[in-house]
């Protein structure tokens, strides 16, 4: 009997496979097109130099999908499609396997509503950003008849990587058979430092400006305006918080710790000046102790079970759920214990000011209080 195939992907994340598919086939398709029709118009002489490469010739660029510098200002919609278009095969395929990997864990750990604002800031920033960058270039220079297109999914791919480093940093990723183990922690800096190196010596300027804007976006978006939610490990109880104010998200930490002692004061001068230009609110010790009390939970568990395949929606919670309880149980045992340890402490204590007391009462107090012991026969004949 054929087993029936599954696809096990949230809402949002299933949108955005489909749409990466669509428009980069779309995309190739408009390219083929205006290459086509402008062959009629070549000389003979000149048609063997026409570049049959039109997939990456930016001469076949299309305005209102990709974002083109100067002609894609008219379509302001691109700055969210460029982010879903691939030009070849392998660009499309690594897109999509971050997509299916990446965006399902993000959606399920955070929800539909925070995925979506996720979506939308890691990708239209970084290319508003970069179409910024391209448009002071071109008016510095004189503007080529045709500009390099910016799109692709780099930005979204750093911001998933930085994302999995707020939520797994400490998982490990065995790559080449165990030969070689990564802790997720490191993948956005090294991914950002390989498409910045990349840049001069390949021509790839518009990965470099893409990978590190949406890095610095993304990890702006997730250190100071996420709304997270912290479990307390004393109640089980959630609470929620703009921002991840635990050390572990910190800027240095995501360099080597090596390079911790002479990055920390630059870093920590640039988030003074940021504080002062009230770019961002500066945390609190409260926030920052639940914050990092919020990452040693969820060191606990290590990668949440909502990756596995099953009906695993019901799954993880249910597991997150019983973590939850077993924490609240653990921090209620550990109370109970110091209130035993506080009562045995102090009963000796009670008992000699009790002793005290007793010594230091006046002898017409303890005649008064002995009054009212007599029988009632007594009280009467005495009132006669």
């Amino acid at each position: 009997m054929p087993t029936r195939f599954n696809i096990n992907l949230p809402p949002l994340t299933r949108i955005l496979f489909l749409a990466n598919l669509a428009f980069s086939v779309l995309n190739a398709i408009l390219r083929f097109r205006s290459w086509t029709a402008s062959l009629p118009s070549v000389p003979a002489s000149q048609l063997a130099q026409q570049p049959a490469n039109y997939l990456s010739d930016p001469r076949w660029a299309v305005p209102f999908l990709a974002l083109v510098p100067i002609r894609s200002i008219r379509y302001p919609w691109t700055f969210a499609t460029a982010a879903v278009i691939e030009n070849n095969v392998v660009s499309l395929a690594i897109s999509a396997s971050v997509i299916w990997f990446g965006g399902r864990y993000l959606e399920r750990a955070w929800g539909g509503t925070e995925f979506a604002k996720f979506l939308l800031v890691a990708c239209t920033i970084p290319n508003l950003l970069t179409f910024c960058v391209y448009a002071i270039w071109h008016a510095s220079v004189r503007t080529p008849d045709f500009p390099t297109p910016i799109q692709g999914l780099l930005a979204l791919e750093a911001g998933f990587l930085v994302s999995l480093k707020q939520l797994v940093p400490e998982h490990t990723v065995s790559l080449f058979r165990n030969t070689v183990r990564v802790r997720i922690k490191h993948f956005p800096a090294i991914f950002t430092l390989a498409n910045i190196v990349s840049g001069p010596l390949l021509g790839t300027w518009t990965a470099l400006w893409l990978s590190l804007f949406g890095f610095l976006t993304s990890w702006i978006y997730l250190r100071f305006y996420r709304i997270t939610e912290l479990t307390s490990t004393a109640t089980g109880e959630s609470a929620k918080m703009r921002g991840d104010a635990s050390d572990t998200f910190s800027f240095v930490a995501f360099f080597p710790d090596g390079m911790h002692p002479f990055l920390a004061p630059l870093c920590d001068s640039i988030y003074a000046l940021l504080v002062q230009l009230n770019v961002c609110t500066p945390f609190s010790e409260d926030a920052i102790d639940a914050g990092n009390e919020n990452v040693a939970a969820r060191s606990e568990g290590g990668l949440p079970s909502i990756m596995n395949h099953s009906s695993a929606g019901s799954g993880g919670r249910r597991a997150e759920a019983e973590r939850r309880r077993a924490l609240a149980l653990k921090a209620l045992d550990q109370r109970l214990n110091a209130a035993a340890a506080n009562r045995a402490g102090s009963a000796p204590v009670a008992s000699a000011a009790l002793v005290t007391a007793s010594d230091t009462v006046p002898d017409a107090a303890v005649g008064a209080s002995a009054e009212p012991s007599q029988s009632p026969v007594a009280v009467k004949e005495a009132q006669a």
